[in-house]
């Protein structure tokens, strides 16, 4: 599916209602269906004694107050008071029950969609907002939960209410039920007319509420960007024009319920005058008693409630409609890269890797990245990757991960294709470190086990100090307990390298890929990283990709990728030789370190 489309159903408030979205919906509570049966059974036991108090009601202005019967009136009084009693009893239960089912059936829907969304390929999230992937899982998955959990109880509870009254009301006297029902046909205009309005309205306010969080967002992740260039006042102009367009939106909303849920309330009392109306020229008759009269008005104000519920519960189901596409259009996506049916466990690998006539793109119908690469890579050596950006030296990394699999030609390790051997043996053996590394939150030791849970204690210590993690630990007193916070936010940038260096050296990979894993550092800093590298990376093969080019100068093998395809290969000092793009690059990049080295000591 395209990003535009994807978007699109984004954007989509409500959808027209979908059968098989519906039945895959019902579905999640397929496991539920003894206690929500039982959750039934209170709801109708519940309507009974609902319906049950007029009658009461009734019976005791006929027999009790018009007869002067006060032992009548003690008996109704009690009756009322324990049907009460009973229907709070049936509701808690029925509220224990409904949230208990509707939280299970929100877990198992949650976890469906956070395990399925590890397991999609890297294509699904490329150029999709990781807050609309976010929304997938919050709300969208709240408001299913939402039509299930509460829509659907809503409708059993107040359809068999409505079904219920009318029964009652045509049986008691069918004219006069008629009499009142004449109105219907004007509340059903109404409400047709202006509950779209109203739900469009609602649905602005929410929209510029969305704007409101996005901007302030945007705000506190670029507060240093904003004052260094003194941009408060514009910022400040920006948010106000937002915030005053969600307070037109919601006041919008709120003048159109307050001028039609008023007129509602007009038309039902309409037709609640018409009742008293006939009925009372009827009691003058002596046709009906006025317990009846005023037993049949009780029924009739609980019948405009479940009509307002229901409505709601329609628009409630249109909503969770969109909110069931955008879910199900994830779950309906195929892991493009997963194993195959019989894939095997790879066994332990030298880390010999070879390219043969290997193309790719990143879409269909985009231009190949990589073209007809061929290159192998003995076990134990370490290969460095050079090229302007763009030319696809992080896209052959991603390859050798099996992130993504080649348009055409395969990729081998040990001679293995990589599609024939499952992801967990592959990766187990392999480990990368990236230019902006991912430290999650916990502690410095958390993130160190995060890639060998069993490595002793010893292990890790040793690790951290290869890569000088113990340098700056032993300042937190904490010390390796030390919380980092989100995204490591509690670190410095080379702090968090560092530490990222120590995670994948822990975890021992025969196969080891930094992907301009020392641009964040400081230069002292880089010195002992490659000091550590030096020692950790005997016997291991390594992908370097970096603009340093004094970082690659002692590899055994440099590629220079130019448009997808290698324009030099040979290592520092045949690329010197040559005369070519790396020496340029080199002899460039010499110059400006011995023009700054000089500025530095001039000054």
């Amino acid at each position: 599916m395209s990003q535009v489309e994807w978007d699109s159903l984004e954007e989509a408030e409500d959808r027209p209602f979908n059968r098989t979205y519906m039945k895959r919906m019902l579905g999640y509570l397929r496991p539920h269906v003894r206690t929500l049966s039982i959750v039934a059974v209170i709801v109708v036991a519940n309507m009974l004694l609902s319906l049950s108090e007029p009658v009461l009601i009734r019976y005791a202005i006929d027999k009790g107050m018009l007869e002067k019967n006060v032992s009548v009136i003690h008996v109704v009084g009690l009756s009322l008071l324990g049907i009460r009693l009973v229907s709070w009893g049936f509701g808690f239960f029925q509220i224990r029950l409904v949230n208990y089912t509707g939280q299970r059936i929100l877990y198992g829907l949650r976890q469906q969609l956070f395990d399925h969304l590890q397991a999609l390929s890297f294509r699904f999230f490329d150029g999709r907002p990781a807050g609309k992937i976010m929304s997938r899982i919050t709300n969208d998955t709240n408001a299913i939960g939402e039509l299930i959990n509460g829509g659907l109880i809503t409708l059993l509870m107040e359809f068999t209410h409505l079904i219920g009254i009318v029964v009652i009301l045509l049986y008691w006297d069918w004219k006069l039920a008629l009499m009142a029902f004449t109105v219907l046909p004007f509340l059903y205009l109404l409400v047709a007319r202006f509950r779209p309005r109203i739900e469009s309205a609602w649905s602005r306010s929410r929209k510029t509420m969305s704007a409101i969080n996005g901007n302030v967002n945007e705000t506190i992740q670029g507060v240093r960007v904003i004052q260094a260039f003194s941009r408060e006042e514009a910022n400040n102009e920006r948010f106000r024009g937002i915030n005053t367009t969600n307070k037109k939106a919601f006041m919008r909303a709120v003048s159109l319920e307050v001028m039609v849920w008023p007129l509602v309330e007009l038309i039902g009392m309409l037709g609640t005058c018409l009742v008293v109306w006939y009925g009372s020229s009827r009691v003058i008759d002596g046709d009906l008693s006025v317990g009846f009269i005023v037993a049949f008005i009780n029924y009739l104000w609980r019948f405009w409630g479940p009509l307002s519920a229901l409505s709601k519960v329609y628009s409630q189901l249109l909503s969770a409609m969109a909110s069931a596409e955008r879910i199900f259009e994830i779950l309906d996506t195929e892991p493009e890269i997963k194993d195959r049916p019989g894939a095997r466990e790879l066994p332990p690998i030298r880390g010999r890797v070879a390219f043969e006539n290997v193309s790719f793109r990143y879409q269909p119908d985009k231009a190949d990245v990589l073209h007809g690469l061929k290159v192998e890579v003995k076990p134990g050596q370490r290969v460095a990757l050079v090229g302007p950006t763009g030319s696809g030296k992080s896209t052959i990394v991603n390859l050798i991960m099996r992130f993504y699999d080649p348009t055409s030609g395969r990729v081998t390790i040990d001679g293995t294709d990589l599609k024939d051997v499952t992801l967990s043996s592959l990766r187990s053996q392999m480990g990368i470190v990236l230019q902006d590394s991912f430290i999650f939150s916990g502690t410095i030791e958390e993130n160190l086990l995060y890639g060998k849970k069993d490595a002793t204690r010893e292990d890790m210590l040793r690790a951290a100090k290869s890569v000088r993690v113990d340098e700056f630990v032993s300042r937190f007193p904490d010390g390796y307990a030390t919380q980092v916070e989100e995204r490591g936010s509690k670190l410095s940038i080379g702090q968090r390298q560092l530490l990222a260096f120590g995670r994948v050296l822990l975890a021992d990979p025969k196969i080891l890929i930094l992907d301009e894993a020392t641009s964040s550092v400081d230069t002292e800093t880089e010195q002992h990283i490659q000091d550590a590298l030096n020692t950790l990376l005997v016997g291991r093969t390594a992908f370097i990709i970096a603009h340093r080019l004094s970082t690659i100068r002692d590899a055994d093998l440099i590629l220079v990728i130019r448009d997808g395809r290698i324009a030099e290969s040979g290592n520092h000092d045949e690329l010197l030789r040559q005369g070519g793009t790396y020496a340029n690059l080199y002899h460039n990049q010499f110059a400006m370190q011995e023009s700054l080295a000089l500025r530095a000591a001039g000054s």
